[in-house]
């Protein structure tokens, strides 16, 4: 495609672009031997199966118990009772201990009794009523049992070691786009961030942070903490410094990053760390952290600062369930959130006092974490809040699933399949990277110039930045190869580069998907060899003489 064509398409997200590669991908596939290979979204094509096993048999004894309150011939049962129920079910299993699903329920609900001391009949009551989903959520925060349960998969997942001290109060919410929706409101509402401040963003970065900055409902003004290849995708010591600026409300960040795939080094975190804790003990932090546990021995930000912390976590990519949509916020018991909202100004106050008033008779002691649940549903409609129960039951399982898994065989099993996808994706760039224990391999962002220059000549790269738009390479990709990458720029990388997701094709596909990149090259190298012999041959004709 022409310059022209392709700048019109240069204010659009990379997510709204990719559907017109999508289009050009499948017309090549259709119209030549080129496979279509999508690799532009992150959904991955492997799911944990053992859990749901476990849900889906669960499901199964939830009616048995509703029967056994009610049996109308109509189709009506009623509500499974609480007395008794563990025992009904430790029965049952035994009695269908063949089905899949049994061995797993029989392990998890004494594990789960033991770890956390629950008593036996209130935990499997929670479990039993909220997978038929016949009440409203309550708390409608979070399941009492599910958030102790969340609580330790996070611990584990996010906040690795050491473990911060105290605890963390969840909300669980409709996957992580949810969490960024409803923190970006309830830090509006709270007058934490108003129309006009200045938060940091550390880039490069998830595309909905940067867009949503610019919208009329919050208007916040934005300063990029970069990342650069050239060190490792860690921020730089000057780049840090940036926030030592008062003027910086907030520090926004996804770690590991997305599109890099690289997590905070520990020597970023303890960078970061104590620049908060001597300079900025007032920053604001928030930390999605969905793809931590393709890290082993993960370390967020909310670990390290729990007290300035605002966690975001999503089951989504690790259980391979985006369709759940099961996502949870986390924020310390202590925390400069409820202390920054006691010091606003008298007036402000007031004005808080009116909007939480109907839900709280107290509304000054009303906790950030819960005004969040309540703007999530516009404070009047906060009676019915919450996520729905049984997706929180799924994401009890998850959680469970995780933490009886002693010998992390699941990550292990996860971390092989993206890492032989990573190293077919090299295999055709004929790329041998350095190992990096920081780096995910959930994403892999190709920088093509910096690759391009070293396998087509500096030369032709420069002719290339000069004459050709960088959303070409995206395109061109699509068009010829019928290979659907996201361009990096959206996502504040390099012009010049793709994300490619290394999660959701066949193995063999990343092979194909780094011959495409290297025949696009060879395109653009002889498209520069053409033109620099055409101003060759111009530079040698003659000079017509005139009459």
């Amino acid at each position: 495609m022409d310059v022209m064509n392709l700048q019109t398409f240069e204010q659009l997200s990379p997510f709204e672009i990719k559907d017109e590669l999508i289009k050009l991908a499948k017309k090549t596939s259709k119209t030549t031997q080129s496979a279509f290979l999508n690799a532009g979204r992150g959904n991955p094509n492997w799911i944990a199966t053992t859990p749901r096993e476990g849900y889906f048999l669960l499901g199964q004894f939830a009616i048995t118990e509703s029967k056994r309150v009610m049996e109308d011939a109509a189709g009506l049962g009623g509500m499974p009772k609480a007395r008794g129920i563990a025992g009904r079910l430790e029965t049952w299993l035994a009695q269908h201990s063949d089905m899949p699903g049994a061995s797993f329920l029989s392990e998890m609900v004494p594990f789960a009794v033991k770890a956390f001391g629950f008593e036996p009949d209130a935990f499997v009551h929670e479990l039993v009523d909220s997978i038929i989903g016949d009440n409203y959520p309550v708390p409608d925060r979070m399941l009492v049992h599910n958030e102790r349960i969340t609580h330790e998969y996070l611990m584990w997942a996010m906040c690795g070691e050491p473990r911060p001290a105290g605890k963390f109060d969840l909300y669980a919410v409709e996957g992580g786009t949810a969490a960024m929706c409803y923190l970006f409101k309830s830090l509006k509402a709270n007058r934490l961030l108003l129309p006009g401040d200045t938060i940091a963003l550390g880039t490069p970065i998830f595309t909905p942070y940067l867009e949503m900055t610019h919208l009329e409902d919050y208007d916040l003004k934005m300063v990029a903490i970069r990342s650069p290849q050239e060190n490792r995708f860690q921020p730089t010591d000057d780049e840090i410094k940036k926030l030592e600026d008062p003027k910086i409300k907030a520090f926004f960040v996804v770690n590991p990053g997305n599109p890099t795939g690289m997590a905070l080094s520990a020597e970023s975190i303890a960078k970061i760390a104590n620049l908060v804790k001597t300079k900025r003990p007032d920053l604001m932090l928030l930390t999605d952290d969905v793809y931590g546990t393709f890290v082993p021995g993960f370390r967020s930000l909310l670990g390290e600062l729990p007290h300035n912390t605002i966690g975001v976590y999503s089951y989504s990519k690790y259980f391979g369930c985006t369709g759940w949509r099961l996502g949870v916020i986390a924020v310390h018991e202590e925390n400069i959130y409820d202390e920054k909202i006691a010091k606003l100004k008298d007036a402000d106050l007031k004005a808080l006092d009116k909007r939480y008033g109907p839900i709280t008779l107290e509304p000054r002691k009303l906790k950030f974490i819960d005004r969040i649940v309540a703007d999530s549903r516009d404070v009047a409609l906060n009676h019915t809040a919450g996520l729905s129960l049984p997706q929180q039951v799924m994401m009890s399982m998850f959680s469970l699933v995780e933490l009886m898994d002693t010998e992390k065989r699941y990550q292990k099993a996860c971390r092989d399949i993206v890492y032989r996808r990573l190293h077919a994706l090299l295999d055709g760039l004929e790329l041998q990277p350095p190992p990096n224990p920081n780096y995910d391999a959930y994403y892999g962002l190709i920088d093509f110039e910096f690759w391009a220059k070293k396998n087509i000549g500096p030369e032709a790269v420069e002719h290339l930045k000069e004459f050709v738009h960088p959303l070409d390479l995206a395109f061109r990709l699509a068009e010829d190869h019928g290979i659907v990458l996201l361009n990096g720029g959206g996502f504040e990388a390099p012009d010049w580069s793709l994300r490619v997701s290394l999660a959701n094709l066949d193995d063999e596909a990343y092979e194909e998907i780094g011959r495409g990149v290297r025949s696009i090259a060879r395109g653009y190298r002889h498209a520069y060899d053409t033109s620099k012999r055409r101003d060759e041959a111009k530079r040698a004709a003659p000079t017509p003489v005139g009459d």
